[in-house]
């Protein structure tokens, strides 16, 4: 890759392996790299430890979206879903397991596939992006069972309501919407826009990240970063934050947060900022917790740039691995 790329590289997306040991990571040409994590926390590192053990071109365009199952990597390009085996990929092999792509309506345009998430319940994907529908794919036999319709814009984000099993998309028509999958139909819209609190008619009304934890939700994008309580449906919390949120995780009793500046923003849940960490890319798009494992206990946080930041007290970078 020449300079001029890495230049205007962005990573949007990444993953933890099932071990915890690896971290995929997605960017704008379609390709992923794969990082031993092992080897980059080592007390023996060096530079070549935060370099990929392997990278490949995975799509034609971007790599919006990285999901791990408990055995292969999902990554999703223009319109098509790829799986890959976690196995070969660490062992440096890069041949997808399959590939599949939603029945869209129009074969001229193919719409970016921006979030993944999988519901155990039934072992589906669900899958929303550019058509403004969610897909639903039964992971087993690989069919498309269903699809859900609502949105009048194209969908951003995706979260899974573990618990109740419900599904909530945020898109760009500024609403989040909940689904009960098992019916395809959505259950509440919240039009986060419309809470006087929460407007920035300044940034528009489109929803870029959220995040569910049981009864609360997490949201943001035009609108401030913002809490809710599902059960209510009322938002509790706005954030002070500056910019359009990208990417936002509950952690411990904290909201941790990244967006359009170069800082992770750390937040009490009642809205008092406790830190803003400043990150190497000067736009944040994708913040990644890997609490699985204490051993490999990280926070990695990527944007406009080549490399991304790792965290193992996430108070301040430790390092950084480059694409």
């Amino acid at each position: 890759m020449g300079p001029v790329e890495l230049l205007h590289m962005s990573v949007f997306s990444q993953s933890f392996s099932p071990c915890s040991r690896f971290l995929a990571a997605g960017n704008n040409y379609g390709e992923i790299a794969i990082f031993s994590l092992c080897s980059a926390l080592s007390p023996e590192a060096t530079e070549s430890s935060q370099r990929p053990i392997l990278t490949f071109k995975a799509h034609e365009g971007p790599v919006f979206s990285l999901l791990s199952t408990d055995s292969q990597l999902l990554s999703a390009g223009n319109g098509e879903i790829s799986a890959w085996n976690w196995s070969e990929l660490v062992n440096k092999g890069n041949k997808a397991v399959w590939t599949r792509r939603p029945e869209y309506k129009s074969s001229l345009e193919i719409p970016e596939i921006n979030a993944m998430v999988i519901n155990p319940r039934d072992n589906s994907l669900l899958v929303g992006g550019g058509d403004n529908n969610i897909h639903i794919m039964d992971l087993e036999s690989g069919a498309f069972k269903m699809v859900m319709q609502g949105h009048t814009d194209y969908i951003h984000c995706l979260s899974l309501r573990e618990r109740e099993g419900e599904v909530l998309s945020g898109g760009e028509d500024g609403s989040v919407r909940v689904w009960d999958p098992r019916s395809g139909s959505s259950v509440h819209c919240i039009e986060v826009y419309k809470y006087e609190d929460c407007a920035r008619p300044q940034y528009g009304k489109w929803i870029s990240c959220l995040t569910t934890d049981s009864d609360w939700m997490l949201c943001g994008g035009g609108p401030s970063l913002s809490l809710w309580h599902l059960r209510s449906i009322t938002p509790t919390t706005v954030f002070p934050l500056s910019g359009c949120q990208r990417d936002a995780a509950f952690y411990q009793d904290l909201i941790l947060s990244v967006g359009d500046s170069a800082f992770l923003s750390h937040c009490q849940l009642n809205g008092e900022p406790r830190a803003h960490i400043p990150c190497t890319p000067q736009s944040l798009y994708t913040l990644g917790l890997n609490t699985r494992s204490s051993e490999h206990r990280v926070l990695t946080v990527g944007g406009s740039s080549g490399q991304i930041d790792v965290f193992t007290n996430f108070s301040y970078r430790a390092f950084s691995l480059s694409f």
